[in-house]
């Protein structure tokens, strides 16, 4: 401990972590919180199931979700069920003709495949009647999910941590990271060996950070060994997306997963098909992963241009119509559905506000997509207006839902009455509660500290990166970037005599009135080593200025 710089024990203090042990765990380069897999309820009459079915020879169907932990946990079992030869096929619904989780259509033709088996991957815990249906159709399931349970449980093997019955101590695990201790609890009891596990560790982290579930706990552990096998390079469909996108797999960081690989899985289901993004994960053919990571990029690309066009169009309509709304929920008929879900999520960053975004089916049907902040849970919420929904699922940060379009003026009353009730509960719940973790001096940024605070990695959900304050600055050589002047540098004059180069991302022109005064302003943001032609220099990363 001794060793350990005060102020990471002190940041580690303010979010929890103040034993001895739990701080070495939390520091560790080899963590070693994980628990033991058949602790999950029902995980070991799944495994029992699989394995016989595997020595009968049925076909096993892996039955998945189209964004980014989804594409991974299908890639996780198919990669580790292939240890046993196993019959395998896999499917992943269309999000624009199917939506999202099981549904009877796919089911019968999973059967006229000649399946005997599903396994579903990040999805199935309420889907009751779709696994009615699969079992009346001669087909054994098993669902394996982490999404949150309603009263409507599946009636089969279900392995969820979330599950009423289950004891397992940490409940957050992703999709991926539930198909992982499955794939963990056979190879035990098939005694295979641990490499047939740890080489799908490279998958589990990218799954888990992109769902963004609590970096915390055993997803830490999951996500730090992970990491250290997607910089071993063995995935070569991996490897060459990380190349063609400019990254450098040796300098992996969960910035780069989070903002670089999970947003070109994501957009494959978004704009095209989820199943690239598998094979691209299993593929050993150079020209093939060639092609899939180019398409990959252009996906992409074509997401962002879509993106950009209905956040502009939703922000009209809120703008136009519900500007004084505790929680927008926008009809938005022009919105991509692929992107509903981002754009939800800017606007919720925006306004600070909870936001649905509805889109029509065409046969008289709405689908949303919700995004809610930190302090409102909008699972809960939905919850309460669940009689209105023909389906409806997701988190406290997440949901997706269908409804009529008859029920749209009695979902938007119902909302805003819950809302009240919220608001006279707490009337602060609005306020953006961003927490500083650090107020530094010029002087205090060195590459020691920013090494040190790099030990807190990887960051992500509940272990944000480090919010630091620099405070009683002067800026100048202001120098803007990008297209509308979207990004800019500038130096940061310290009252302690330094002098730190600062970068602003996206946020330039929306902030131009304070990066333009001659007032002493105080920087929020993070700082970094940025590298060019080998040579390193301290940055600070903006985020806001005060």
């Amino acid at each position: 401990m001794n060793k350990i710089n005060p102020i990471i024990i002190e940041l580690l203090n303010k979010r929890g972590i103040s034993e001895e042990n739990e701080i070495l765990e939390f520091l560790s380069d080899k963590p070693q919180k994980t628990y033991d897999p058949f602790l999950l309820h029902d995980l070991e009459a799944g495994v029992d199931l699989i394995l016989s079915a595997i020595k009968e020879k049925k076909r096993i169907c892996i039955y998945g979700d189209y964004d980014a932990d989804g594409i991974t946990s299908v890639s996780i079992l198919w990669q580790f069920l292939s240890n046993f030869n196993a019959d395998l096929i896999y499917y992943i619904p269309s999000r624009f003709n199917e939506g999202y989780g099981l549904n009877k259509e796919a089911i019968t033709k999973i059967k006229e495949m000649g399946t005997g088996l599903i396994i579903t991957v990040d999805c199935g815990s309420t889907s009751y009647e779709e696994v009615e249906f699969a079992k009346e159709s001669g087909m054994d399931i098993m669902v394996t999910d982490h999404h949150s349970i309603t009263d409507n449980v599946a009636d089969c093997i279900l392995i969820n941590p979330k599950h009423p019955e289950c004891k397992y101590p940490f409940k957050y695990l992703a999709g991926c990271g539930v198909a992982f201790k499955l794939a963990q609890g056979i190879q035990r009891k098939a005694q295979l060996s641990k490499r047939t596990v740890n080489e799908l560790l490279d998958l589990v982290a990218i799954g888990t950070i992109g769902d963004i579930v609590p970096l915390i706990n055993e997803n830490r552990t999951l996500v730090k060994y992970g990491m250290n096998i997607i910089k071993e390079g063995h995935r070569k469909g991996l490897g060459q997306l990380i190349k063609d996108i400019s990254l450098h797999a040796e300098k992996i960081k969960s910035d780069h997963i989070a903002f670089g690989i999970v947003p070109h899985l994501n957009a494959a289901g978004r704009m095209l098909d989820a199943k690239i993004g598998v094979e691209l994960m299993k593929s050993k053919d150079q020209a093939v992963m060639q092609t899939i990571a180019e398409e990959l990029i252009n996906n992409n690309r074509q997401r962002k241009k879509v993106q950009e066009d209905t956040f502009i169009k939703c922000e009209e309509i809120i703008l136009k119509d519900h500007g004084d709304d505790l929680f927008f929920i926008i009809n938005c008929p022009d919105a991509h559905e692929g992107i509903s879900g981002i754009v939800a999520g800017k606007l919720k960053d925006k306004y600070h506000k909870p936001t649905m975004i509805l889109t029509p089916t065409g046969d008289g049907y709405l689908k949303g997509t919700g995004r809610s902040i930190k302090n409102i849970n909008l699972y809960n919420i939905l919850k309460e207006q669940e009689k209105l929904f023909e389906r409806f699922g997701g988190h406290a940060g997440a949901c997706g839902l269908l409804m009529k379009v008859e029920n749209l003026q009695g979902f938007r009353d119902g909302i805003s009455e819950s809302m009240k009730k919220i608001l006279e509960t707490n009337p602060d719940i609005f306020q953006e509660d961003m927490e500083i973790d650090l107020a530094l001096n010029g002087n205090d940024l060195t590459f020691e500290l920013i090494y040190e605070l790099e030990r807190l990695a990887p960051f992500g959900n509940l272990n944000e990166k480090p919010y630091v304050a620099l405070t009683n600055i002067i800026i100048k050589n202001l120098h803007y970037m990008g297209s509308e002047d979207k990004h800019a540098r500038f130096s940061a004059y310290c009252n302690d005599g330094a002098i730190v180069q600062s970068v602003i991302f996206n946020k330039a022109a929306e902030l131009k009135e304070k990066l333009t005064s001659e007032k002493t302003v105080t920087l929020l943001g993070s700082p970094d080593i940025s590298e060019w032609n080998g040579t390193k220099k301290i940055q600070f990363l903006v985020n806001d200025i005060q």
